[in-house]
């Protein structure tokens, strides 16, 4: 924030008071204008005059307001003033703060999230939080009515709020970084067009995350297709572990369990060791050999196994489609509750024996699944925030087989977008259009 430097007073001391009262009020107040600069910044007295009238003859006090020598970002609201950034609170129960940046703020996903962030659900009711919020500038007027609910949550936890439309500077420091924005796919579009446009969001994000995040920033990738856009992401971050980027297969996860459950008429704390094996697509594979439901395979569970191949895949792969069909929008809720477990996963550590899905890099991986690419596999955490690939899985012909189709499917999508990631021209031969939930 910037400092205010004072002439030699010729005010009475009330005056400048009140002077003072007036600047704080100012600084408090929503903003009404719309400026064309990456964040919004708190109308705020730039070189104002206090004059008085108790000395006619001498002249008004200049209040001169410092420009930072480096470009700052600027908080939101009440943030500004009423916590000191410089000296954080030290007590014997709250932590020190991390810096949560999200990407695509002023939509309905993150509408849902940034409440759970704020309120402690996620990272624990002793954790401060500073979340720094990405927009456009079609979006940023929503992302004002974001920042100013937030602001009227009087959330405890809550230590700062930033708004922008400008990665390099949202994504600064940033521990976390929660990618939800992206182009929705319109009518007529190829999914070859559809990987072009948002690459090109994510090839910035990643080159942005490169320059200012924290080297242990970890990042989830949730804007369709998520795996190929965590991939071009963490390309173009070269300084980041690329075991630090995910692309959120999670939701998945969680729809299987739920029509497991159904299906054994069990509630779904009954099931584990879940795996969403592939692509976010209608290719990706719920497995449900490895699958258990009170500790028991799947299979011996449930013996209808023509109902696991057939009816159950499908209803997982195309959950997404069938609520857009009854609610006429693509899931919000779910997914940011999702995205809420997918985080706890890496925060927490894993319940022994069992293991939970994500979209991770395949470089290393003991299942011989090609390298280079981002592909949901089964995954365990120590709650340090990283995670290592569950080794004591099983396969039989129907697992592999489609295993290796949705694997085909990413190869295919990583050549689409090879200009994107630095190998060469991009050659779109994607084997069918297998539409992602929500992409129309």
């Amino acid at each position: 924030m910037a400092v205010a430097e004072l002439t030699t007073p010729t005010c009475p001391k009330s005056a400048l008071r009140s002077s003072h009262s007036q600047q704080l009020s100012y600084l408090s107040a929503r903003f009404h204008s719309r400026r064309h600069q990456s964040f919004r910044l708190p109308h705020r007295a730039r070189n104002a005059r206090i004059s008085c009238s108790v000395n006619s003859q001498a002249p008004p006090v200049a209040v001169k307001t410092e420009e930072p020598k480096t470009k700052q970002s600027e908080c939101f609201g009440v943030f500004c003033l009423t916590y000191d950034l410089k000296a954080e609170e030290e007590t014997k129960s709250w932590k020190k703060m991390i810096n949560v940046s999200v990407s695509g703020a002023a939509g309905m996903i993150s509408n849902h999230l940034l409440f759970k962030l704020a309120s402690g659900q996620v990272f624990g009711p002793n954790q401060p939080i500073a979340l720094k919020l990405l927009g456009s500038e079609r979006s940023f007027q929503a992302l004002e009515g974001v920042a100013m609910e937030l602001e009227d949550s009087l959330f405890p936890l809550l230590r700062e709020v930033k708004i922008g439309i400008d990665p390099y500077e949202v994504f600064q420091d940033a521990e976390w970084a929660l990618l939800i924005g992206a182009k929705p796919r319109g009518p007529g579009m190829e999914r070859a067009d559809l990987l072009d446009i948002n690459g090109q969001i994510f090839a910035e994000q990643g080159k942005a995350l490169n320059a200012v995040a924290s080297r242990k920033v970890k990042v989830i990738v949730v804007g369709n297709p998520c795996n190929t856009n965590a991939l071009i992401c963490l390309k173009n971050a070269p300084n980041i572990p690329a075991k630090n980027f995910h692309g959120l297969t999670r939701l998945d996860e969680n729809r299987a369990k739920c029509q497991l459950a159904l299906k054994a008429g069990v509630f779904y704390d009954k099931v584990s060791n879940v795996t969403i094996w592939g692509n976010h697509s209608t290719t990706q594979v719920p497995d449900f050999l490895n699958a258990r439901i009170n500790g028991l395979p799947v299979k011996e569970v449930i013996t209808d196994h023509k109902w696991l191949e057939e009816e159950f895949t499908e209803k997982v792969q195309k959950r997404g489609g069938a609520l857009i069909q009854k609610w006429g929008r693509s899931s919000a809720a779910s997914t940011a509750v999702s995205i809420v477990d997918a985080i706890k996963s890496l925060i927490t550590p894993t319940p022994e024996g069992d293991w939970f899905s994500s979209g991770v890099y395949t470089d290393g991986n003991p299942y011989g699944i090609a390298e280079g690419i981002v592909f949901s596999m089964p995954c365990r955490s120590k709650g340090d925030g990283d995670y290592e690939l569950v080794k004591d899985v099983i396969f039989d012909d129907y697992l592999l087989k489609k295993i290796t189709k949705t694997e085909a499917e990413l190869l295919a999508e990583k050549r689409c977008v090879a200009h994107l990631i630095g190998e060469g021209v991009g050659f779109c031969d994607l084997p069918e259009d297998t539409m992602l939930p929500g992409e129309m």
